[in-house]
């Protein structure tokens, strides 16, 4: 292993345990086994080690999802597929979000060429909604709108964890992660029921 993919394993752990802001360049050092001077030669800042993952992890999990989603022939499945995907992804690397809420207004272009990274499908949904549209099973909506919903709701809860942690869960981990583990159920369940158009008895 090299030094770099031994910062890279050890930056992943520390991330992992503090999110990115409790995260330290010393204690990212310390877990590489390495001095800090040298970990600043291969990164500046932890931001920039972050990028490095981030960048990895969106390349390594892209041909997967691509590939998963164009399999869906009808919007139930293709909402499932997409909550199901991102919802592996955002688990793999759950300081994500944090990440891209304090570089939003920091930096802009890193991260519209890091989330662009990971295309939304915009076409095959439009498509789907289109023809179940037509067909009078779902109401007319944007794909954009939709794909961004679901996002949405996705990421929130880890965005959101300390204050979530705090009021709703009285800083249970057990309890957050019981409801995380529902979330996937729950997000299909809403947006499939919001979208569906209701057949009545005649």
């Amino acid at each position: 292993m090299t030094t770099e993919e031994s910062i890279l394993k050890a930056a992943r752990k520390v991330f992992q345990r503090k999110g990115l802001e409790g995260a330290r360049m010393q204690e990212i050092a310390d877990e590489a086994g390495i001095n800090k001077a040298l970990l600043h030669y291969y990164f500046r800042s932890k931001e920039n080690l972050f990028e490095k993952i981030f960048s990895e992890a969106f390349e390594k999990m892209l041909p997967a999802v691509s590939g998963y989603l164009s399999e869906a022939t009808n919007l139930r499945q293709f909402v499932v597929f997409f909550i199901e995907k991102y919802f592996e992804l955002i688990s793999e690397m759950p300081y994500a979000p944090q990440f891209i809420l304090q570089e939003i207004n920091r930096n802009p272009n890193l991260i519209a060429n890091l989330t662009g990274k990971f295309g939304l499908p915009v076409e095959l949904v439009k498509e789907l909604i289109k023809r179940e549209a037509d067909a009078g099973l779902i109401v007319p909506i944007r794909p954009e709108h939709l794909m961004i919903n679901i996002i949405s709701m996705i990421i929130f809860p880890f965005a959101a964890k300390p204050i979530i942690m705090t009021v709703l869960f009285k800083n249970k981990q057990q309890a957050y992660d019981e409801f995380l583990n529902q979330r996937q159920a729950v997000i299909a369940d809403f947006v499939l029921a919001a979208i569906t158009i209701k057949k009545c008895d005649q």
